[in-house]
């Protein structure tokens, strides 16, 4: 049973940069725009918020620098996709290179300027990033272990998701968004702007991609740079959109599943089935390839796609 408990909460701890990518894409596709620079999003925040948290020793700093971070890489592809109305897939890829390309540059450089050839977080913005102890819940048995004893980050991301949620289906604003990414020459028709909420939903996404990137730097890793921190996750939260059904509030629960599935290898008692640790690295992206093909295939059309995702929106053809 203990083994049992403390997989459920190395599960949620590794959801957690899913999470944070899967909301900030579905706030992207919602206005009907694929990208698929999560990766390149998620990598360019995990820099700017390892080195801000390196230099200052302040958590919150670190994190304003991956949001900042990722709302800049966001800007690149809104201005090519929204503006100029250049293909989306290939500006999400090229968006995924370049992310990846100057992070890990950044990265060299900044280790070919150490004594000792390694980047760590200092202890300092270490101990802000601990699991934060609530007294009187943190110490109740299995539910303190299951629910409060997580950092930060756990806590912001399923706040972040659940208010995503809450915006879309309560709010007359979050109903505009849907109606944008739905059919925005009817949005266009009914008086909103659907070139401000395009920029300002595709930014917004962007910032909270970064700050995923910034929890596998800061987190995942242990406080020590290495290169290709993301390690795919980006991918995996594309994928998971399509799972979570564009819903934000699915996405906890699917951000869960693949972070268990991430985590399962050293949890796995090897009297019960004994595979490669290969198999386990490889599963989550093999569940990912499945969701794809079979999203793909399926006759069947999700009434929550947005109906113009994909497709840029020329004023002048409406």
């Amino acid at each position: 049973m203990d083994l049992f408990i403390k997989f459920l909460v190395a599960a949620v701890a590794a959801s957690i940069p899913l999470l944070f990518g899967t909301v900030g894409e579905i706030l992207c596709e919602k206005v009907g725009h694929l990208n698929l620079g999560v990766e390149g999003m998620m990598s360019i925040g995990a820099c700017a918020g390892f080195m801000v948290g390196m230099q200052t020793d302040s958590f919150v700093l670190a994190l304003l620098a991956a949001f900042a971070a990722g709302v800049v890489a966001a800007l690149i592809y809104a201005v090519l996709t929204v503006t100029f109305l250049a293909d989306q897939n290939v500006s999400g890829l090229t968006l995924t290179i370049f992310g990846i390309g100057l992070a890990n540059f950044v990265g060299i450089y900044m280790l070919g300027h150490t004594e000792n050839g390694t980047l760590k977080l200092p202890e300092g913005i270490t101990a802000q990033m601990r699991e934060i102890h609530i007294a009187g819940l943190s110490d109740i048995p299995v539910a303190g272990d299951l629910l409060f004893s997580y950092s930060p980050f756990v806590y912001l991301g399923i706040v972040l998701a659940v208010c995503a949620g809450l915006f879309f289906k309560k709010t007359k604003l979050g109903l505009n968004v849907q109606a944008i990414g739905h059919n925005p020459a009817a949005a266009d028709a009914a008086g909103i702007n659907v070139t401000r909420w395009k920029y300002l939903m595709i930014l917004i996404g962007g910032g909270i991609c970064g700050i995923g990137g910034a929890y596998c730097a800061m987190i995942i890793n242990s406080g020590v740079w290495i290169s290709n921190n993301v390690g795919g996750l980006g991918w995996i939260a594309v994928a998971l959109v399509i799972f979570a059904k564009w819903n934000p509030w699915i996405a906890i629960g699917g951000s869960f599943v693949f972070g268990a599935l991430r985590v399962l290898k050293y949890y796995m008692p090897p009297s019960i089935i004994k595979l490669p640790t290969a198999f386990y690295d490889m599963l989550p992206f093999l569940i990912t390839a499945i969701i794809l093909i079979l999203s793909s295939i399926s006759k069947k059309r999700d009434l929550n796609i947005p109906g113009s995702l994909g497709v840029n929106y020329f004023r002048e053809e409406r």
